[in-house]
């Protein structure tokens, strides 16, 4: 796990030190293997407002201008998959007025940016509960979906009314039905079987776990996908995170060595004879 110190401060969305001076103050990354699945949760768009003297809310629309930065970025760099926590299923608790307008700014981004997602050959796929969402989000899903669904460049998932054991719940019920209806023994249910029921399973785990804000917690992501990610914590807010704390993570990625239960000795032997 890796922490520092919060980057700068911004005004609106616009960064007060310049992406460029910023990039230039990151590790050199060029080189380095990059993560196949990155996935962030998104925190501190609350407090950057409130330290600014602004709603809630005015942080929430400025981490969407983080998110079409960081979209850009993982692209670019060879991302295969980026998978952001927008909406957990436990913010409901929320006010009403703050999951409202949420909901709002959710439908606003669907009908700003799909478009641009489509252009630059990105997919979009949301996952979670989607019976939670009125039927005007419900349908402007399914259309983004349907539109960017043959792009290749980078699946860009958002997790949406989403939670980790609501997952994992709802894949022990698929697996259920089987054994129930007498299409599976009960003896045949494995981890791999589970795994091929939940939201994400035709694509890779995640390789990196990204929480900004300084909390050091997955608040119920994607429970069973993290069991052997690697984990990466900075105190910058989400509307202050821009490509260059993106390229200080994966520099604190580039040096870990995943073992997946192996030893570090075994590890380094398959390394020299690939």
């Amino acid at each position: 796990m890796h922490a520092k110190p919060s980057a700068g401060t911004q005004d609106g969305v616009t960064l007060a030190m310049s992406e460029s001076r910023r990039r230039a103050a990151a590790p050199e990354i060029q080189g380095t293997k990059v993560p196949r699945h990155i996935a962030i949760i998104m925190d501190g768009n609350g407090r950057w407002a409130r330290e600014r003297h602004r709603p809630r809310f005015f942080g929430h629309k400025a981490g969407v201008e983080t998110v079409r930065v960081i979209v850009r970025a993982c692209a670019e760099l060879g991302v295969e998959v980026l998978t952001l926590f927008a909406f957990s299923s436990e913010n409901w608790r929320r006010p009403k007025d703050e999951v409202g307008l949420l909901m709002g700014l959710f439908k606003s981004a669907l009908d700003q940016e799909v478009r641009k997602l489509h252009r630059n050959n990105i997919r979009l796929r949301v996952i979670g509960d989607r019976e939670g969402f009125g039927a005007g989000l419900r349908k402007r899903i399914a259309a983004a979906e349907a539109l960017t669904c043959g792009n290749t460049a980078l699946e860009l998932v958002i997790a949406a009314n989403y939670g980790g054991r609501w997952d994992i719940a709802r894949a022990a019920r698929a697996v259920a039905r089987r054994v129930e209806a007498g299409e599976l023994p009960a003896e045949q249910v494995t981890a791999d079987l589970i795994e091929q029921h939940l939201a994400l399973s035709d694509l890779p785990a995640p390789d990196l776990f990204i929480r900004t804000g300084g909390e050091q917690r997955i608040s119920n992501f994607l429970l069973w996908q993290l069991a052997y990610t690697e984990f990466y914590f900075t105190d910058t807010l989400w509307p202050e995170f821009g490509r260059a704390d993106l390229d200080h993570a994966l520099a604190s990625y580039a040096t870990r060595q995943r073992r997946f239960g192996r030893t570090g000795e075994q590890v380094n032997e398959s390394a020299r004879s690939a």
